[in-house]
């Protein structure tokens, strides 16, 4: 048990200093460009969707490895072992969109539980930052 909650507190750990790079790079390039208002927020807007890609990936990852492992538990359901079907259950997951088609089991439910805290967090930062980034641009306009 003790294996499990230090992997996943690593995953989470690196997912958000992922993200907080990610979002520091862009408030340092952001206000730089020399390009129209609404192209700068739309560079945000996608640097911070790569972060998040970025993200989910590292998570899909680590459900690859685990189910592979066969010490953490599995996912089941509508799922193939593949590092795609990995990706999509991660991308639910981080989203909070939970389809529903793939479920975990054994020790790998509490990484599904910690990505979907992470993603909902990391997103509302985002959420934030954007909100800043724009008030700032929309002032120098």
């Amino acid at each position: 048990m003790i294996l499990p909650f230090i992997i996943n507190s690593i995953l989470v750990a690196i997912a958000v200093l992922i993200h907080y790079e990610a979002l520091n790079f862009l408030s340092t390039l952001i206000p730089k460009l020399k390009i129209k208002h609404r192209l700068r927020v739309l560079f945000g807007v996608f640097g911070a969707l790569f972060a998040h890609v970025i993200e989910i990936w590292l998570f899909a990852f680590a459900y690859y490895f685990s189910i592979r492992s066969k010490y953490f538990g599995s996912l089941e359901g509508d799922f193939n072992n593949s590092l795609m079907d990995c990706s999509y259950f991660s991308f639910t997951t981080y989203t909070s969109l939970g389809f529903g088609d793939i479920e975990p089991t054994g020790d790998i439910r509490f990484l599904a539980g910690l990505e979907a805290l992470t993603g909902l967090v990391l997103i509302g930062w985002t959420a934030s930052f954007m909100f800043l980034e724009m008030q700032k641009l929309w002032r120098e306009k």
